[in-house]
């Protein structure tokens, strides 16, 4: 089987961020092995951050890629969360903090540098994976 570097999220995750005045845009991004459904299994029967209701949004291959590299490339673009700081997400490493802004940025830059026409984004859990994924994988 192969790694697969995935971004997941947890729909009580979220909603925790969104109490305690983190943000509700709160993903994991990590190094898995199998399919999404394996990873997605995996991550909720291990307790991942002290959540159980994880769903793997997208996932991509990891050709030479380790799970450390893949977080320092994406903490220069995102804010990490400090697993000591939040006692709630049990030491889980891989917490992203996406801004939503950043996210349409990417995306609108990426089609004015491709000459394609100029269009809103939207800026859905989908979008966010591959923003993600993109800026992990460097």
């Amino acid at each position: 089987m192969t790694d697969m570097l995935y971004a997941a999220r947890s729909r009580s995750l979220q909603d925790w961020g969104g109490e305690v005045g983190l943000t509700k845009h709160l993903y994991k991004v990590g190094l898995g092995v199998g399919t999404a459904k394996d990873i997605e299994q995996s991550l909720s029967a291990a307790q991942c951050a002290g959540r159980g209701d994880w769903s793997v949004i997208k996932c991509v291959e990891a050709e030479g890629l380790d799970e450390a590299d893949a977080l320092t490339r994406l903490a220069a673009k995102e804010a990490l969360i400090d697993p000591r700081y939040y006692p709630q997400i049990k030491g889980e490493r891989g917490i992203v903090k996406v801004k939503p802004a950043n996210v349409e940025n990417h995306f609108l830059v990426q089609n004015a540098l491709a000459g394609e026409h100029q269009k809103a984004v939207r800026v859905i859990p989908l979008t966010i994976a591959a923003y993600l994924l993109r800026a992990a994988a460097g």
